[in-house]
């Protein structure tokens, strides 16, 4: 781990202490120097969780499967100290039906995992129209002459790279969706490029060309003056939960 991990680990135990004192200090909870690790252990293990999985959706190395179990871990510890659940370390064998809950994700993804071709030099991802797959993982299209094709895109979390100013582009409208429940979508279109785009997101930001929208359902749409009579067109549809999407010329 990088020193600036260890830098962010030791903070954040100094901030644990802080709340943890203050709550003390207010009648919330009762606590003394020897009971205090009780809450610093457990916080530390849900901030480790919660970096693997961040880097993971950054394509950062990190773990879904073992950020997410030492989040869920972490919590129920934590829950425990403030007693609203009956949860301890040695419990931790309980958890054991995340084990199938992962199973089943690690099946669909690699059932519907695309299949990577070459084209012109370039990387070709092979779809159907109506081609989809429910998954954790990021996305990025940007080798020279990659072929663009309709596609629709669903996942868990992800982040989205497109950079069409690189991309063989056929002469007709083609339909991209791309649709995810957390993540970051950034696309780069060139000006010569006509295209539509409708974006939404639960929570988040919207950033097209200039125009941005940010907060809670905020949804944004552009479409180019030449559009309608252009025969090479991009039909974009993003749609996110939580996240940012950014459309940008090149």
């Amino acid at each position: 781990m990088r020193v600036g991990f260890f830098r962010y680990i030791i903070a954040a135990v100094l901030i644990i202490c802080g709340v943890i004192l203050v709550l003390e200090n207010i009648g919330i909870t009762e606590l003394s120097t020897k009971n205090i690790w009780g809450y610093i252990f457990p916080s530390l293990i849900v901030l480790i969780g919660l970096k693997w999985m961040i880097d993971r959706m950054r394509h950062k190395g990190g773990s879904w499967i073992w950020g997410s179990f030492f989040f869920i871990f972490g919590s129920l510890l934590l829950l425990d100290k403030f007693d609203v659940i009956e949860f301890a370390i040695k419990d931790v064998f309980k958890l054991w039906p995340l084990l199938i809950v992962y199973f089943g994700f690690l099946f669909i993804g690699k059932s519907s995992k695309p299949k990577v071709t070459i084209y012109n030099g370039g990387s070709k991802v092979e779809k159907d129209d109506n081609y989809s797959f429910f998954s954790v993982g990021n996305h990025e299209f940007n080798q020279p002459n990659w072929k663009v094709e309709p596609t629709t895109v669903k996942t868990l979390a992800g982040d989205f790279y497109y950079d069409f100013s690189k991309a063989y582009i056929p002469e007709k409208e083609i339909p991209i969706t791309i649709s995810s429940l957390a993540g970051d979508v950034h696309i780069l279109v060139p000006e010569n490029l006509e295209f539509q785009v409708y974006a939404s997101v639960k929570a988040g930001d919207i950033d097209i060309v200039g125009q941005s929208v940010d907060g809670i359902n905020r949804s944004l749409s552009y479409v180019t003056p030449n559009y309608d009579s252009a025969t090479r067109k991009i039909n974009l549809t993003l749609k996110l939960k939580a996240g940012s999407i950014r459309v940008d010329y090149v």
